[in-house]
């Protein structure tokens, strides 16, 4: 094919192929034990199989309502009511997305105006910044502390501005497994009382906490639930990435906006899958046992590195496990990650890139969402180093 002869600009120049392709790309070249992308390898609900294949037996495989399946969005309402006894409209006030990713970039691409700032917490799922840029918003970041991931708070109102649009949290927090507390909540709530401040709020995790940590939701603070975007995804949920299926819930002057630019982005997610999920929530059982489930997988893992020279720090939530490896090398993270998939056969990811500017703390996650004799596989040879 003949290239394209005109000027090309960019606008993400800063921007190549996310981390997460990268060594995935590098365990399946070097046949590497693969715990750096966050999706498990073991097989997901046959009930849940079975729904979506009965849905497309029924026929219901052309163009869901733009907001999604009404049946879908009154079991998500339902299941915030029971769970944090917060009301959404399901009709005016819930969308589901093409994907929680999709999400995040129509929320973005809704409310930033060019010139815009919005505020990151960093380490920062890497899609963020780069639909902020986009969006020729201006990203402004605020690390959160080492190595506990705490919010700081001291710093953080300096960062506000009267062009701060948009402030982006999320909880459980990936890469870290970190939570945002009560206390961290009714800060925000102060902090953006009496602003035009939009929180968009990264959800995708809520059912996967450990440790009999409860998920401080925005949706639980009334105040900042008036002003915030909430985003989930059943992908996460259900141990289902690649079905692409997430949802935004919103007070209704913001989801009206939102979904302006959603139909624009996607229109409409899987239609048979939307309804599966709808009957499958109707045992919440489904969803609230996820967290018992995972949180074994993470005890197991951590039991299995425990005789290794890697120091494990607390993962709350989330199905990741930092791991820092100061007494084995001073090799940047992503060198030390490198050389562990090309010479040792274990694939994990460097936290640096989820930095603005590559902060090295010689941390890799490591997802547990796996089979119990992979995580020992690995484990095996993680201890070996």
């Amino acid at each position: 094919m003949n290239p394209f002869k005109g000027n090309i600009i960019s606008k993400l120049p800063q921007t190549g192929t996310s981390v997460f392709a990268v060594m995935s790309g590098l365990a399946k070249k070097h046949n590497a034990i693969n715990l750096s992308q966050g999706f498990p390898d073991f097989p997901i609900s046959e009930e849940l199989i079975d729904l979506v294949n009965h849905y497309m037996k029924k026929g219901f495989n052309q163009y869901a309502p733009m907001p999604g399946v009404p049946e879908l969005r009154n079991a998500i309402a339902q299941m915030f009511q029971k769970n944090h006894a917060a009301d959404y409209d399901a009709e005016k006030e819930i969308t589901i997305t093409a994907g929680a990713t999709q999400g995040i970039f129509t929320a973005i691409s809704a409310f930033v105006k060019p010139g815009d700032e919005v505020i990151i917490f960093e380490p920062a799922y890497d899609s963020y910044a780069p639909a902020v840029e986009v969006n020729r918003g201006i990203a402004k970041y605020s690390k959160l502390l080492f190595p506990d991931f705490r919010i700081n708070w001291d710093e953080l109102p300096k960062l506000i501005t009267h062009n701060t649009r948009m402030i982006i949290i999320n909880t459980p927090h990936n890469p870290t497994g970190s939570l945002l507390t009560e206390k961290d909540m009714k800060r925000l709530e102060k902090l953006t009382r009496g602003t035009d401040i939009i929180v968009l709020s990264d959800e995708v995790y809520e059912h996967l906490i450990f440790d009999g940590k409860l998920h401080q939701s925005v949706c639980r603070f009334p105040e900042l639930a008036g002003r915030s975007l909430l985003l989930g995804s059943f992908g996460k949920t259900f141990h289902a990435t690649g079905w692409k299926t997430g949802f935004v819930l919103a007070p209704e002057n913001l989801m009206k906006e939102y979904r302006k630019t959603h139909q624009f982005v996607v229109f409409a997610a899987n239609t048979p899958i939307q309804h599966a999920i709808a009957d499958y929530l109707g045992n919440p059982e489904n969803y609230l046992s996820l967290g018992v489930f995972y949180q074994q997988k993470r005890d197991y893992f951590v039991q299995a590195v425990a005789g290794s020279r890697f120091r494990v720090l607390p993962a709350y939530g989330t199905y990741f496990q930092l791991l820092v490896y100061s007494a084995i090398s001073d090799e940047s993270e992503m060198d030390f990650a490198t050389r562990l998939i090309k010479e040792k056969g274990v694939a994990g990811i460097p936290v640096s890139p989820f930095y603005q500017k590559k902060d090295d703390n010689k941390v890799l996650r490591f997802c547990f969402a796996k089979r119990e004799d992979t995580l020992q596989r690995a484990a095996e040879i993680l201890c070996k180093i």
